[in-house]
């Protein structure tokens, strides 16, 4: 059995998930991670999109920086992007 490896992000991604506060999402397997269990919004077409190219990404088939702009995309979608460039 193949061992998915993890891969960092170039930049992390800030959410803001309720209840949990502030997150720092710096690798795929985090976002992934995130994405499934702290998620406000699971129906959206770009959250199904984020967890495919995660999963994509842990196996290979994807790159880190695909799966980043996919998590951005649903975090923005479900409202708990935070704009971490904004200092």
């Amino acid at each position: 059995m193949d061992v998915m490896e993890d891969k960092t992000f170039a930049t992390p991604v800030m959410v803001s998930l309720g209840a949990m506060g502030l997150r720092f999402v710096a690798s795929v397997w985090e976002a992934l991670e995130c994405l499934r269990n702290q998620w406000p919004q699971q129906d959206s077409l770009e959250y199904k999109r984020a967890v495919r190219i995660c999963k994509d990404a842990l196996e290979g088939w994807m790159s880190a920086a695909k799966a980043r702009q996919a998590f951005v995309k649903a975090a923005q979608r479900a409202g708990v992007f935070v704009d971490s460039s904004a200092k």
